[in-house]
């Protein structure tokens, strides 16, 4: 299906989102959206999809004017939308959340012929979904899959992919990649979001450049990597170097810890993360890294073990008393666990301030928050809601949180969803700490990453934790490998 947007407008208050925005995308092709956070690709997508309506212009199908004002005008004239957070159902089962939206104006169908649809589909894609399996113990990637299969089914000619990367393996990015190439085969049309310009330049036949709201122009794939980013950015960008930050006093150190999962035991015989240093968690995604996170944060307790931040023992402590002791942690999903949804930035900034008055100073706060906008680069108002703010300007909301002093920081995903500037810059911020001397545990699913900014790495896999590898041993095959199994 060819899709045109014709002179796009959408205004969300004073911020003009979409700015006379206009884009061709070709049947059978795929055709990738880039713009740096809060550009205006989610906004321009969402309104093609039916989960925003537009101030202006036209959207044409096959040539023809379409009025798309929900998601379920959407799927009627064969357009879907799968999101970077998956939109289902975790407390049902897999063949239930295919089923889902069969209801109003589609058929309803018996069990026994979705679950045989749904097999048809996934053997096309080489995917392999259990119809009977709860939706809560898939990956995001195998979420991913279901909802494609679902939205396939539903009759969708154009699939809009929003950062489909994200968070998945490298074997279920693969297999993604090879599924939109069939799709592509068969004259549908896909849209593909991504601040991942190699996943861009491997995939995608054209791009459209967006940059705060207006287009920029398009470009045919392969283009030099330099042009993009210079059309994104409006300049070339300088990817820092991590230094050598580590010191020989230890910040961190885990001695006979258990930590228990829910499918095995993690067992750390013995763990010291100098005060600096930054220690990078490499593994396929459940291979026990988060729950890592979570019991040298606090958040969680070890089963048995001694846990040192500084010379302090904290394994049985409360999770307040590692904030005491500065350790700090950022998880995966900023919005559900990081953030409030609903409360401004002021409001966050005053729920973690210290006072011993029960009542909130609204005139502190302010200026906190003001300072903070400053100097994260928020792209916000105190008041801004956080919901509404960028994932990029999400994570600065967070590392503006953060507690001071800081000792430990123990993150998933740090840069997930963010753009190349916002990436560059939450780094440089967190070589900044480590300069200070902050220790830093980090989980990715960007491997690059890990052997760019780690010192050491552990690999997770199985059930089981590697020992502490120096980076400088590493690069992204190996380490591919050593996921895998083989260490």
């Amino acid at each position: 299906m060819r899709v045109e947007l014709e002179h796009i407008h959408k205004h969300f208050g004073p911020v003009h989102a979409n700015d006379d925005v206009s884009m061709t995308v070709e049947a059978g092709t795929i055709h990738g959206l880039l713009g740096e956070n809060g550009a205006g690709k989610s906004t321009l997508v969402k309104m093609l999809s039916g989960f925003i309506t537009r101030d202006g212009g036209a959207i044409r199908l096959d040539g023809q004017p379409a009025e798309v004002k929900t998601p379920v005008d959407a799927i009627r004239k064969g357009i879907g939308m799968l999101h970077q957070d998956p939109m289902d159902f975790p407390p049902l089962t897999v063949l239930d959340n295919f089923m889902a939206g069969r209801g109003e104006g589609g058929v309803l169908l018996h069990a026994r012929s979705a679950a045989r649809e749904l097999k048809e589909l996934t053997s096309q894609f080489n995917f392999s979904l259990n119809p009977d399996a709860p939706l809560n113990e898939l990956t995001v990637g195998e979420r991913q899959q279901l909802e494609m299969m679902r939205l396939l089914s539903l009759g969708a000619r154009v699939l809009i992919m929003d950062e489909p990367t994200t968070g998945i393996s490298a074997m279920q990015k693969t297999q993604l990649f090879s599924a939109l190439r069939q799709l592509a085969k068969q004259g549908k049309s896909v849209i593909f979001v991504s601040h991942k310009l190699e996943d861009v330049e491997e995939l995608c036949d054209e791009v459209t450049v967006l940059r705060r709201g207006k287009l920029i122009g398009t470009a045919k794939i392969p283009c030099p990597p330099s042009q993009l980013v210079e059309m994104i950015f409006g300049r070339e960008l300088a990817t820092p170097n991590k230094p050598a930050t580590a010191r020989d006093d230890i910040g961190l150190q885990l001695d006979n810890i258990l930590i228990r999962t829910s499918t095995f035991d993690l067992k750390i015989d013995y763990l010291s993360v100098q005060c600096g240093e930054v220690v990078g968690l490499a593994g396929l995604e459940g291979s026990g890294q988060q729950e890592f996170l979570l019991a040298c944060s606090g958040v969680n307790k070890p089963g048995h073990g001694h846990l040192k931040v500084l010379s302090n023992d904290m394994a049985h402590r409360p999770y307040h008393a590692f904030m005491d002791a500065g350790v700090c942690y950022l998880p995966a999903d900023r919005l559900k666990d990081g953030l409030v949804a609903g409360l401004t930035i002021r409001d966050h900034v005053a729920l973690r301030t210290k006072s011993p008055s029960p009542f909130v100073d609204k005139a502190k706060a302010l200026s906190i928050a003001e300072k903070a906008i400053s100097t994260f680069n928020i792209r916000g108002k105190p008041e801004s809601n956080v919901e509404r703010l960028s994932g990029g300007n999400q994570q600065r909301t967070q590392l503006a949180l953060m507690p001071d002093p800081l000792n430990v920081i123990c993150m998933e995903h740090p840069t997930r969803g963010l753009d190349i500037e916002s990436t560059i810059w939450v780094w440089q911020q967190f070589i900044a700490r480590c300069r200070q001397g902050t220790s830093i545990l980090f989980a990715s699913s960007d491997l690059d990453e890990i052997v760019q900014y780690s010192d050491r790495v552990l690999v997770f896999s199985g059930g089981r934790v590697s020992q502490p590898i120096l980076t400088k041993a590493l690069n992204v095959d190996l380490l591919g490998q050593m996921i895998g199994g083989k260490f």
